[in-house]
């Protein structure tokens, strides 16, 4: 019984991050680190660990969906990537030496916030006007966004992705497409990194709970990429925006549980 209960909070956790991946480019640890800290009792470093573990292979097949629609910026997404690295492995360090009621919270105000902008004002930027801004600027503005990207990723495990969409479409100006699979395609290697250092720190995780978090995010992620890359661009931004206000309010929900 114990083992279905775990089958069940393991594969309904999958569900939320895989689609806030491949809908809305975030790191599956906004869905799955609160589920398997509140249902299952599990440590938060731990849950973190697997959070990021579902990532990898969820943000992968995600930026492949997205690369195959010409929905990707690999060349300017690599400069960010680097720098989200080298932050994300100092942010999982620190995180090991703060407490466990101090992590995951960070990012579920941003995130319902976030929600609602999509919804309000809609992202309509097109690729031309993304051409616009010079490419010295938008090197600059890339690592500077990487290196807070990077650190709240390693630190919390949350708010990765959501980060780096608000960057990515703000700062950066692109259309949100683009920016959804640029998302995804960083978040692949930064979740790799976050969870080898998580892993490497605090040990070998629940094989079981790793096991169908990484294969149900996977699935959800997929299903969700596929529907993302054929809306419109107005369908895609209230998509986003409810996606991201419902796993928001669902996180904020389980939190006081």
């Amino acid at each position: 019984m114990e083992l279905f209960i775990s089958f069940i909070v393991c594969f309904v956790a999958g569900i939320g991050a895989g689609l806030g991946t491949g809908f809305a480019g975030m790191s599956a640890a906004a869905a799955i680190s609160p589920i398997l800290i509140t249902f299952l009792g599990m440590p938060a470093y731990e849950a973190v660990g697997i959070a990021l573990a579902s990532d990898v292979l969820a943000s992968g097949v995600s930026a492949y969906t997205y690369g195959k629609n010409k929905n990707l910026d690999i060349k300017n997404g690599l400069v960010m990537m680097v720098t989200v690295l080298v932050f994300t492995t100092i942010g999982s360090f620190v995180s090991s030496l703060v407490p466990s009621t101090t992590m995951g919270n960070f990012s579920v105000f941003m995130t319902m916030m976030l929600g609602v902008k999509f919804i309000v004002k809609p992202v309509m930027t097109t690729k031309e006007s993304m051409e616009e801004l010079d490419a010295r600027t938008r090197i600059i503005r890339s690592i500077l966004g990487g290196m807070v990207i990077g650190f709240i990723c390693g630190f919390v495990g949350a708010g990765g992705g959501m980060m780096m969409l608000l960057v990515l479409t703000t700062v950066l100006g692109y259309e949100l497409k683009t920016a959804v699979g640029t998302s995804v395609f960083v978040m692949a290697f930064t979740a790799f990194t976050g969870a080898v250092s998580h892993f490497a720190i605090g040990g070998k995780p629940d094989l079981f709970c790793l096991v169908v978090c990484v294969l149900s995010t996977l699935l959800w992620a997929r299903i969700a990429a596929r529907i993302a890359n054929k809306a419109n661009p107005l369908t895609l931004n209230r998509m986003v925006g409810v996606i991201l206000v419902v796993i928001g309010v669902a996180i904020f929900a389980v939190n006081l549980l």
